[in-house]
């Protein structure tokens, strides 16, 4: 089948040409697609070709391998997991406003975004970085996030999850872009450098059904089943040309689990002061405790003492002027707070799924920009700009139990372009026509001709 490229690709293409039979999504030289002036735009289909199925993708990852000595200054480490804590907080006083249990990954959408980052310029850029509190330079941000990422993993070794399998902490990334569309090689190297994430090459145009299902497929098996469909059916469009995914599984045991047949039912008060009967886990243990104006608060180790479950529980009728007080100073008070003790808890079982849409959120909270057609600049992602974000979506799962957590948590970002590709058109040639063979270079017509009787000779 005949690949058309558009003309500002074309350039790209010929420089190409030489070495299709191994190039990657990170362009013919990576090493030299750096300039910040004039960078090189990879068209994903000139290298996937047509060789997509319905329900499958292509992936094609930059020859750039993810940065593994996790070597970034441990202050830069600091600053961004204090920068994914404010941002936390921030966004609970936004999501809070909804009534009922609420659950959200900060991590994982501060992966997301700042994936996003990566690729944003200007006013956008400034504005993401606000948002997520990020005051270091992305030079330095970038290599943090990595270094903390592959930090987080390295603590599921040797350790036991809630199902008596192995302790998992498991963290991915990925990029879905649509084919023919010129992503430049700089953003995908960033992107696989410091994230580990590849491009899967799919067809929102063509196929953009089997694209949402393929997205979801990835994150289903990514967090082990436990976040189905997060990218809810019309979320991708054929307008859509890029949706950045992460998604985080979490798995552990209690330090000391509690004794099921301790397990009794007892009432929980809601906030409208009616009660409900919870199946309440009661145990005996060393654990961190602390109390302050208002409310107590005790963290529950996880297997291998490395994490634990931070609760804080207001003094009843407290709980609405704690949670309107809540900010990083109030959490850093309640982790001071913390010293250890034996502790009689007694923590009733839960165990529901989260949905958040976090566009307006994250409008609210500093970013309108990368989601104004208008005023967005996502230039460090393709070229031409004409990318915005359409919507971020995340998903959350806990399960809470005597053995232990189980927890997932998934962030898609999708992105849509202003220059909306058109259907192809159609043409049945059923009637008589003019042709002409022409040198496209020089413009010089050859033959001129028509046909009027193409079964005459």
């Amino acid at each position: 089948m005949l690949t058309l490229l558009r003309p500002s690709m074309l350039t790209v293409a010929l420089g190409c040409l030489c070495a299709a039979a191994v190039l990657s999504l990170a362009g013919c030289d990576t090493a030299s697609s750096s300039s910040a002036d004039a960078p090189d735009a990879v068209a994903a289909d000139s290298i996937a070709g047509d060789a997509i199925a319905p329900a499958e993708s292509e992936y094609f990852a930059s020859d750039k391998a993810r940065l593994t000595a996790a070597d970034a200054p441990p202050a830069d480490v600091l600053a961004v997991a204090q920068a994914n804590t404010a941002f936390g907080l921030d966004l609970y006083g936004v999501l809070a406003k909804q009534p009922g249990n609420l659950l959200y990954s900060p991590y994982s959408i501060s992966l997301a975004l700042a994936m996003v980052w990566g690729g944003a310029v200007g006013q956008t850029a400034d504005q993401i970085a606000d948002t997520f509190h990020w005051a270091l330079p992305q030079a330095q941000v970038h290599p943090a996030l990595n270094t903390l990422d592959l930090t987080l993993e390295s603590r599921a070794e040797g350790k036991q999850g809630s199902d008596g399998g192995k302790f998992r902490l498991k963290i991915a990334n990925a990029l879905w872009g649509q084919k023919n569309y010129p992503f430049l090689p700089a953003f995908l190297d960033l992107l696989a450098l410091n994230y580990g994430a590849g491009m899967h090459v799919v067809d929102f145009i063509a196929a953009t059904e089997a694209a949402r299902l393929t997205i979801n497929a990835w994150v289903e098996e990514k967090t082990e089943g436990k976040i189905k469909n997060l990218i809810p059916e019309g979320a991708v469009t054929s307008d859509t040309k890029l949706v950045l995914t992460n998604a985080i599984y979490f798995n552990a045991a209690w330090a000391t689990p509690f004794e099921v047949q301790a397990t009794q039912p007892g009432d929980f008060t809601r906030l409208d002061g009616s009660k409900v009967t919870a199946q309440r886990m009661n145990g005996t243990a060393e654990m961190l405790y602390g109390k302050g104006q208002g409310w107590q608060a005790v963290a529950i180790p996880y297997d291998g003492q490395q994490l634990d479950m931070v609760l804080v529980v207001p003094d009843a009728g407290q709980f609405a002027a704690f949670e309107a007080g809540l900010s990083a100073t109030t959490l850093a008070q309640v982790v001071e707070s913390l010293g250890n003790t034996e502790v009689i808890l007694t923590l009733p079982k839960f165990e529901f799924t989260s949905t958040s849409g976090l566009a307006n959120a994250l409008k609210e909270l500093g970013m309108p920009a990368a989601f104004d057609a208008a005023q967005a600049n996502f230039s460090g992602i393709a070229d031409p700009n004409s990318l915005y974000i359409a919507d971020v979506l995340h998903k959350a799962f806990i399960k809470v139990n005597e053995a232990g957590t189980e927890a997932a948590a998934a962030t898609a970002v999708i992105f849509n372009d202003t220059a909306a590709v058109p259907d192809p058109p159609m043409l049945v040639v059923d009637r008589p026509f003019l042709f002409m063979i022409r040198d496209r270079a020089t413009q010089t017509v050859l033959f001129i001709g028509r046909v009027v009787d193409p079964t005459a000779n």
